[in-house]
């Protein structure tokens, strides 16, 4: 998963027109969660990230799929979760969120979902640090439902060493 996570903040910086030299840092591996910081702008970003355990669905083909949740704390930003779908969402459809007995509508963007607000965010990370898994279910363009299992494993941990590394 290593590899994965540097893939995807390569291409994060560059679309949002970062350049410069290559300045991430592994933080740890916790359970099925991965933690760096990393410069964007030369200000410090800080993320853990997950890929699925389980996937369901009826597609013939998707593309890279995982969650993350990132603090800026130059931009005063914390607890950002943001799901990488790895197709494009159903037009004006929301993707629905689980953990324990929390559940959350999160917005879609671009094959991304998003939380609503701070506070949704804040809910939802509060949420995983106390739960076991998290259930993301979502449609395609194609009309095809998707359910998405992440394990949360090691996220309270992970959770932590970017709240550290942050100051936050």
């Amino acid at each position: 998963m290593l590899t994965l996570f540097r893939g995807i903040m390569a291409v994060t910086l560059a679309l949002a027109g970062v350049g410069g030299a290559w300045a991430e840092t592994f933080l740890g591996k916790h359970g099925d969660w991965e933690a760096f910081t990393d410069k964007e702008a030369g200000k410090t970003v800080c993320y853990i990230g997950s890929e699925p355990t389980k996937m369901r669905g009826k597609y013939k083909t998707r593309g890279a799929t995982y969650l993350l949740v990132t603090h800026r704390p130059a931009e005063k930003s914390k607890n950002v979760v943001s799901i990488r779908a790895g197709f494009s969402h159903k037009k004006g459809s929301e993707v629905t969120v689980s953990v324990g007995k929390t559940t959350l509508k999160l917005f879609t963007k671009d094959g991304w979902a998003y939380a609503p607000d701070a506070d949704a965010d804040k809910a939802l990370v509060k949420a995983m640090v106390r739960g076991a898994t998290m259930i993301v279910k979502s449609t395609s363009g194609r009309g095809t439902k998707i359910t998405d299992t992440y394990s949360l494993k090691g996220f309270t941990a992970a959770y932590r060493a970017i709240g550290k590394a942050c100051k936050v």
